[in-house]
């Protein structure tokens, strides 16, 4: 009964110590978390980007490693079409042949990549998977992509877009302007008008110096007329 109580004693007191075990292994096995989009739709022939991102409790080393897969609709089959360890390593061969680019930042946490030129048949389910030793253990999300044709309503919308971000904006800037010149205009005006019109007293003023000027003129007459008299009597 001494043994079994010793026995039972020893394994109470490696509890607290398996308990700490277990949640350390819990940490280390979520210490690595991978994210990347649900859905993406994408267009034929317009560049397509297929986001990752990743945080880890350890430091970014070249021991660290990025790897893409990629699954057709309808099959188990995967291929790899990109590998990353220090270096970029896009696929040479299969139908992603030449068209995958690195477009992340491992220090930063980013592991995305971006296809070029694609079309329908690069429809399907794409991996991520980052390992950045001794933190190795994640989740692999999947990232569904469709491609479809860029329809003439989608075209139309653009077109639409396009002109309300730029046309309209330069209307209306070019509106403002007509208008600031138009009441700028209309002051000039108003005040030339006003710099030519005479008040009252300018008009009294006017009317007295041209009754002097009359004056002025019958006297020289009326003077010239004296002479010519006095002339005449001395004959």
């Amino acid at each position: 009964m001494q043994q079994s109580g010793a026995a039972g004693g020893h394994g109470c007191a490696l509890c607290p110590l398996l308990g700490v075990l277990f949640f350390q292994g819990i940490y280390i096995v979520l210490s690595l978390e991978i994210k990347a989009d649900a859905h993406v739709r994408g267009y034929v022939g317009e560049n397509i980007k297929l986001k990752c991102t990743f945080k880890s409790t350890s430091s970014v080393t070249d021991k660290l490693t990025i790897d893409w897969t990629y699954r057709p609709p309808s099959s188990s089959r995967t291929e790899s079409i990109f590998h990353y360890q220090s270096f970029q390593y896009p696929t040479t061969a299969g139908t992603f042949r030449d068209r995958i680019s690195w477009v992340g930042d491992v220090y930063k946490g980013d592991a995305s990549i971006s296809i070029s030129n694609p079309t329908i048949k690069d429809n399907g389910t794409f991996s991520c998977a980052v390992k950045n030793p001794p933190d190795v253990h994640h989740n692999i999300p999947v990232t569904e992509l469709t491609v479809t044709e860029r329809g003439f309503g989608t075209m139309l919308s653009s077109v639409a877009l396009l002109s309300i971000l730029v046309f309209i904006p330069s209307a209306v800037v070019v509106v403002l302007l007509l208008v600031r010149m138009g009441r700028k205009s209309a002051g000039l005006k108003k005040r030339s008008r006003s710099g030519y019109k005479k008040s009252s007293i300018e008009v009294s003023d006017d009317t007295d110096q041209e009754e002097e000027n009359d004056c002025m003129a019958k006297l020289c007459v009326r003077c010239a007329e004296c002479l010519d008299s006095d002339y005449e009597e001395t004959y």
